[in-house]
């Protein structure tokens, strides 16, 4: 149930996004401990982003979950998150922007019915 999505400003190759996608994937199932198998990772390319007044390499994360999303949590998530990025598509930490969501069962639906 965990999901992480990310909208960066480069254009990545298919494989280098399903590369940032399992890796964004396995950083969250750990970060948050939560199955692997419920976690989603959306990785969309080739975002116009203005950052600081100009455009430039940058990102923005979206992280939604249920439970589990303590500031503890989160502060870890946005470093490893973060250094995921940097070493994959030379995106500076001080470039990327991370949002932490937690959203009741009820309002999150799977295989016709909800998680409440």
């Amino acid at each position: 149930m965990p999901l992480i999505k990310t909208t960066l400003s480069v254009q990545c190759s298919q494989e280098k996004k399903e590369t940032l996608a399992l890796l964004l994937s396995h950083v969250l199932a750990k970060g948050t401990s939560k199955p692997e198998a419920y976690v989603q990772s959306i990785i969309e390319d080739c975002a116009v982003i203005s950052f600081s007044g100009e455009i430039k390499d940058s990102a923005l994360v979206e992280v939604r979950g249920i439970g589990g999303l303590t500031a503890a949590v989160n502060k870890s998530l946005s470093h490893h998150i973060c250094d995921a990025i940097e070493s994959e598509l030379g995106i500076s930490a001080s470039s990327v922007y991370i949002n932490f969501l937690e959203v009741s069962g009820s309002h999150w639906g799977h295989k016709g019915g909800t998680f409440a």
